[in-house]
């Protein structure tokens, strides 16, 4: 049979080409894929205040356990650097990760790179760090975020997501590392993160975590700045707290700015964080499932629920278990 190879080249070229398309295609996540997180960081120190967690029927059980039992199939949790009561330091971090892991999680870890919070508001050096340039700040970015999860590889853990810094509108490691005064020291920071991370498995996800989810002109300004200084990370991770009355709105734009992400940048996302009053289960449950719903649409990665065990504790009102220590109607979002 004679051949016209002319005709066989350019059917080989079609096919070359869409064989890559379909590869830049983002996969949409199966139900075992797709992230049902909480941030249950607290939850060490709730136990040492003797706080106990309790099923519908009263039951009382391992909070890790109860988590799983409503459907949450991934924890994540904060490190801080030293902090000042231990709690979330390097063994702390690795306690939970351990129960965890017994429980058949995966896990998130969520790098705040100071002693104490930080968040939009709060980007605080850690007091050993006082001083450093932005050379010495990269190293103890690196060498932090490597000590850790070396210490979580000691104990067989290796984490599916890491986080570098939390809600970082601005950057991190103020005044150095902010980024509405220098995006190339912000970049240059993530990087010695991300590269710490790839050195301990390369098959860990770095995330790059923004608050204020349903804000489109943040993220495009954060994440525009930080390719245009060759930063390097895996997805982009979003927080979401609206209130009772304006949480179909914040979905509608979340939804929005999650597909233009996607669209501009060609990585994809996650929610990290939700929260909504305690007070008001039924509408927290509506919620999550709309917010899950459009997670899943944009073939994004997972919804992560911050501190739901949380009851009566330092004030907190965000959480998703009753004043007896069980969980609220606004966990089934998790089950279904």
């Amino acid at each position: 049979m004679k051949i016209n190879f002319k005709i066989f080249y350019v059917l080989l070229l079609f096919l070359f080409a869409c064989t890559k398309q379909n590869s830049n295609i983002q996969q949409t996540p199966t139900s075992i894929d797709f992230a049902k997180g909480a941030d249950v960081s607290w939850v060490t120190q709730m136990e040492a205040s003797g706080y106990k967690f309790y099923d519908a029927n009263g039951v009382q059980q391992d909070c890790f356990q109860l988590l799983k039992s409503l459907g949450i199939n991934s924890i994540r949790l904060r490190v801080w650097v030293n902090p000042a009561n231990g709690w979330c330091n390097t063994a702390d971090i690795v306690a939970k990760s351990i129960r965890a892991k017994n429980a058949g999680m995966r896990i998130m870890i969520d790098f705040h790179y100071s002693d104490t919070w930080a968040d939009p508001g709060h980007q605080a050096i850690p007091v050993a760090w006082t001083g450093q340039n932005i050379a010495a700040l990269d190293s103890s970015v690196y060498h932090q975020t490597f000590s850790v999860l070396t210490s979580l590889k000691y104990n067989g853990i290796i984490p599916t997501w890491v986080q570098i810094g939390n809600e970082t509108n601005d950057g991190m490691l103020w005044e150095t590392g902010r980024a509405s005064i220098n995006m190339a020291n912000f970049a240059s920071l993530i990087n010695s993160g991300y590269n710490a991370v790839k050195s301990i498995d390369t098959s860990i996800k770095v995330i790059v975590h923004i608050s204020n989810g349903y804000d489109n002109n943040l993220f495009r300004w954060v994440f525009d700045g930080l390719k245009s200084n060759a930063a390097k990370w895996d997805m982009i991770g979003m927080s979401l707290y609206p209130s009772t009355s304006n949480w179909l709105i914040y979905n509608t734009q979340c939804l929005a700015n999650m597909n233009d992400m996607v669209l501009r940048y060609g990585k994809s996302v996650m929610v990290c964080e939700v929260g909504m009053n305690m007070n008001a289960p039924d509408t927290c449950y509506a919620f999550l499932t709309d917010l899950i719903s459009k997670v899943r649409s944009n073939n994004g990665m997972g919804v992560f629920y911050w501190e739901p065990q949380c009851y009566n504790w330092q004030g907190y009102s965000m959480g998703a278990f009753d004043t007896t220590g069980k969980p609220t109607s606004a966990m089934k979002a998790f089950s279904n």
